[in-house]
């Protein structure tokens, strides 16, 4: 843990707190109040830095995000364990001081030791997911689809029949944003912070900087392309005439500020719920699923690795196992004899 992720005045206050709790009231030991310490650390700065929320905004869906962010570091599943308790008993200090009205980290699970398997979508899901997502005609009419009658922050929206220019817009930048997830395995973090030169339109390309403030250049596909170029010209400068200063962010959120990471997990959940997708899945299954399917086409894992800014080839090597038992459980459903 480095000395400028605990650099925030309040956060560097609960933490002092947490510790005393943890030594002064539980009787820990100076080892363990270090290593607890530094895992509330990282969780603060992870909700700061990439879910942008403060301990009143923290949830379960945030914890599980910090600990798969841990995971994709190359964490051994003893280290997500000891994470995961250290944040269950951060999130329980931190309701019983008031200081959240919940102690939301009771659900949260560290991955069993062993092989741990990401969620993926198979490829006729991630199909479904792209093609029923609105995809409205160059300047026509949004496409219908299953609507909550919510917007990204909870208010109420037209329906498709009755759909203004803001509401289309809206919808050319949530397929825009499907396409280039999965088309180039981006992280959520990656693809908010992207301005609108990291896409090189000539190349079929998009330049991003992920952890470690390590720059790459992945391959973007031609229908991620032409989604992005209709979000451009007909739907983002309906957004950014908004009151938000949007700069040269790629994608904008209803107000005209950059895109926020929240905003982006609404999009894939409420997506994947129209396209009739029965399991829970975040930005990161498109990332997962987009890997996967490299695997499974025939794609080196040196490749998958470039492809997705992993630092270790061990971590690229879930996806061999994840297509292994795809196919395990395939044979074993069709096989008469499996």
């Amino acid at each position: 843990m480095s000395a400028t992720r605990e650099e925030h005045p309040e956060d560097l206050r609960v933490l002092e707190a947490f510790a005393d709790h943890l030594q002064l009231e539980r009787g820990r030991s100076e080892h363990t109040v270090r290593a607890y310490r530094r895992e509330a650390a990282d969780l603060l700065a992870h909700l700061r830095e990439v879910e942008r929320i403060d301990l009143a905004g923290i949830d379960i869906m945030a914890l599980r995000s910090w600990l798969s962010a841990r995971a994709e570091t190359g964490a051994s599943p003893s280290t997500l364990a000891r994470s995961a308790a250290a944040a269950r008993t951060f999130c329980t200090w931190l309701a019983a001081s008031g200081r959240t009205p919940h102690d939301v980290g009771s659900r949260l699970r560290a991955p069993q030791r062993g092989r741990h398997l990401p969620t993926v979508l198979s490829a006729q899901q991630a199909g479904h997911l792209l093609d029923d997502t609105e995809h409205p005609e160059p300047s026509g009419r949004v496409q219908p689809r299953e609507h909550s009658g919510h917007s990204e922050r909870g208010e109420a929206t037209e329906t498709p029949e009755t759909a203004d220019p803001t509401e289309r817009a809206l919808a050319l930048r949530d397929a825009a944003v499907l396409e280039l997830l999965y088309s180039s395995g981006l992280r959520v973090s990656e693809l908010v912070a992207l301005d609108r030169r990291g896409i090189d339109r000539d190349r079929g390309t998009v330049r991003v900087r992920g952890k470690g403030d390590k720059e790459r250049v992945v391959p973007v596909g031609r229908p991620a392309l032409a989604a992005i170029a209709l979000w451009e010209q007909e739907g983002r400068p309906v957004l950014a005439a908004g009151p938000g200063r949007s700069g040269e962010a790629l994608f904008l959120g209803a107000r005209g500020a950059r895109l926020g990471d929240r905003a982006v997990r609404t999009i894939v959940d409420r997506s994947a719920r129209a396209a009739g997708i029965d399991k829970r899945i975040s930005p990161h299954t498109l990332r997962h699923s987009a890997a996967t399917h490299l695997v499974e086409g025939g794609a080196d894992l040196r490749s998958v690795q470039d492809f997705l800014g992993h630092s270790s080839l061990q971590t690229t090597q879930i996806y061999t196992h994840v297509s292994a038992e795809r196919l395990r459980r395939t044979v074993e459903q069709a096989h008469p004899r499996a």
